[in-house]
C-alpha cells in the first residue's frame, strides 16, 4: 500500500473512521484509535484520472481500516466523493464542508472545545443546497452555529464564473447599482451585453458566499486575468502583485445581522492601477476579516478553506487577530484547502458517534 500524505498524532483515540474527502482535491482520511492517516489527493473528481486514483487509494484504505465505525461524506448529495461513501457497508455521515474545515484546522493543534472559525473557499454546500464559501462560524466539535456571513454577490453562468473573473466582476457592478456598465467595460468579452439582463433577472446567477468569487471580483475589476486558463489562476496572480498591502478607510462594513460587506473596497478598484489595487484589496480584506473576527469576542480563532493558501491574506490576518489577543490556529502538516478536508470529515463522524 502507498504511504499517507500526512499521519496525524490525535490528542486522544476516536472511533475508527474513514473521511471520503471533497470534489476537488479529492483525498482520504482514516482514523483508527489516535492516529489519523490521510492520503495524497487523487485530484479533481471532474476528470476519470483522478476518479481511477481515487478508488485505488478507497481500496487501500479499507484494505488497511477492517470493519468500520461510520465514514464521513460532503453534504453534497451528487459527489463522487458522497456516493462512494453511501456505498459502503458503514453508517454515513453527512458532514457540512467549512464545519469541516475548521474543525480540521482545530484538532491538528490538538484543540477540541468551542473555537471561532473563519471558513473562506471557493464552495461549499450549506443547508438547503446554499452555495456558501465565505463564513464566520462557531464550532464546537461536531456541532457548529453560522454566526454571519460574506454579503452575497450572483454568479452569473454559474460556475463557468470561477474560470472568468470578469463575470463576477459584473456581478459586482451589478450589486453596487452600476449595471449599466457592464456591457461597455467588458465590450470584449462575449455575451458580455446581455449579463446586466441575467443579473437583473437572476437568470442562470446563483447567489452565492464565496471568498473565492469575491477575489474573482477584484480581479475582474482590475483586469488581472479576466479570463483564466485553470480555477484560482487570477487570485494567484493578484496575491503575486500584493508586496505592501494598505487599508482603505471605510473599505467594508459589517451589517446588524453579521454580514460583511466588502463593495465599498471593490468600488474602489475600478479604473485602478493591478498592483496598487491587489495591495489595497488584500489590506483591506484582512483588517474587514479581523474587524469581522474580533466582535465576535471569542479568544480562539481557527482559519480553513483554500482561500488561506494565500501567504498575504493569511499573515496580514493572523498579525491583526494576534495583535488583539487572539490565538489564531492555522493549518501546518495539513493544506487548509480540500486536500485536507477529509481529516474534518473523519474527525466530526467520530464525535458524532461518541456523543449518540
Amino acid at each position: 500500500m502507498s504511504g499517507p500524505a500526512a499521519e496525524l498524532s490525535l490528542h486522544r483515540p476516536l472511533p475508527r473512521v474513514l473521511g471520503m474527502g471533497a470534489h476537488l482535491k479529492a483525498s482520504l482520511c482514516l482514523i483508527d484509535g489516535d492516529t489519523a492517516a490521510v492520503t495524497p489527493t487523487a485530484g479533481d473528481m471532474e476528470t476519470l484520472d483522478a476518479v481511477e486514483r481515487y478508488d485505488v487509494l478507497l481500496a487501500e484504505m479499507l484494505e488497511r481500516a477492517g470493519p468500520l465505525a461510520a465514514c464521513a461524506h460532503d453534504l453534497h448529495p451528487d459527489f463522487r466523493t458522497t456516493q462512494s461513501a453511501q456505498a459502503l457497508d458503514c453508517p454515513a455521515v453527512a458532514v457540512q464542508h467549512h464545519h469541516a474545515h475548521i474543525v480540521a484546522t482545530a484538532w491538528e493543534h490538538g484543540v477540541e472545545g468551542a473555537v471561532l472559525g473563519l471558513a473562506l473557499d471557493g464552495y461549499g454546500m450549506g443547508p438547503g443546497g446554499a452555495s456558501w464559501g465565505g463564513e464566520l462560524l462557531r464550532v464546537d466539535g461536531p456541532a457548529y452555529a453560522r454566526l454571519g456571513h460574506v454579503a452575497i454577490l450572483r454568479q452569473p453562468g454559474g460556475d463557468v464564473a470561477a474560470r472568468e473573473p470578469w463575470r463576477m466582476a459584473a456581478a459586482a457592478l451589478h450589486a453596487m447599482g452600476r449595471g449599466d456598465e457592464i456591457a461597455t467595460r467588458f465590450s470584449g468579452q462575449p455575451h458580455a451585453a446581455m449579463l446586466g439582463t441575467m443579473l437583473e433577472r437572476g437568470l442562470n446567477s446563483p447567489e452565492t458566499t464565496s471568498a473565492g468569487r469575491l477575489f474573482d471580483a477584484a480581479c475582474g475589476l482590475l483586469g488581472v486575468h479576466p479570463v483564466s486558463e485553470f480555477e484560482g489562476q487570477a487570485p494567484m496572480a493578484l496575491e503575486a502583485l500584493a508586496d505592501a498591502p494598505h487599508v482603505m478607510d471605510g473599505g467594508w462594513r459589517v451589517s446588524e445581522d453579521n454580514v460583511l460587506d466588502l463593495r465599498p473596497v471593490l468600488a474602489a478598484l475600478i479604473d485602478r492601477d493591478p498592483r496598487d489595487g491587489a495591495n489595497l484589496f488584500h489590506g483591506t480584506l484582512a483588517a474587514a476579516l479581523a474587524d469581522w473576527a474580533i466582535r465576535a469576542d471569542m479568544d480562539t480563532v481557527a482559519l480553513g478553506g483554500g482561500c488561506f493558501l494565500n501567504r498575504v491574506l493569511t499573515g496580514d490576518l493572523t498579525r491583526r487577530l494576534q495583535e488583539a489577543g487572539i490565538r489564531v490556529l492555522i493549518p501546518r502538516a495539513l493544506s487548509p484547502g480540500d486536500a485536507g478536508l477529509s481529516f474534518g470529515q473523519a474527525v466530526i463522524a467520530a464525535l458524532t458517534l461518541e456523543r449518540e
